[in-house]
């Protein structure tokens, strides 16, 4: 099991995945403190490898809300730790690479990444509708990102990733 976290400074998106089918258990964007909560209540005794967007600087001054994020990052380790899971960082960069092979790729590019690759001709961008939910069914912004996050991760564990 893989819980993928795309950080904030109050909510962040996470993905529960399994690391053999990439299929997606849980797809959410939740308050971070609900955060250790859901967790506990729906995946009760399993073990986790962690992966969580490292921050990283540009060298260009940032606001509170980047400095909150950092402390939510923190507070990750701590309850994920204590947990017993491991607890990796990977950077927006590595994620940008090895789906799209470009360091300037944005969202849309990642996202257009992961539908080629898990609903390749699908409409919606794979999503399906509520009647027929297809594989990327419910993700909005930040999920897409952690789920791009858990893939790049179990990625990098094969050997595959760029």
């Amino acid at each position: 099991m893989i819980l993928a976290i795309d950080p904030g400074n109050i909510a962040s998106g996470i993905v529960m995945m399994n690391e053999h089918s990439f299929s997606v258990m849980l797809a959410s964007k939740l308050m971070n403190e609900d955060i250790e909560m859901i967790v506990d209540a729906d995946f009760a005794g399993f073990k986790y490898d962690v992966v969580i967007e490292q921050i990283q600087s540009y060298g260009m001054p940032v606001g509170r809300e980047v400095f909150d994020t950092v402390q939510w990052c923190g507070r990750f380790i701590e309850i994920f730790t204590r947990k017993g899971c491991t607890v990796n960082f990977i950077p927006r960069k590595t994620v940008k690479l090895n789906l799209t092979q470009s360091p300037r790729a944005k969202d849309s590019n990642i996202i257009q990444a992961l539908v080629d690759r898990f609903a390749p001709g699908k409409p919606n961008h794979g999503k399906g509708t509520k009647k027929n939910p297809g594989w990327f069914y419910g993700f909005s912004a930040d999920i897409w990102q952690a789920y791009a996050l858990g893939v790049t991760y179990i990625d990098m564990k094969r050997g595959i990733a760029v």
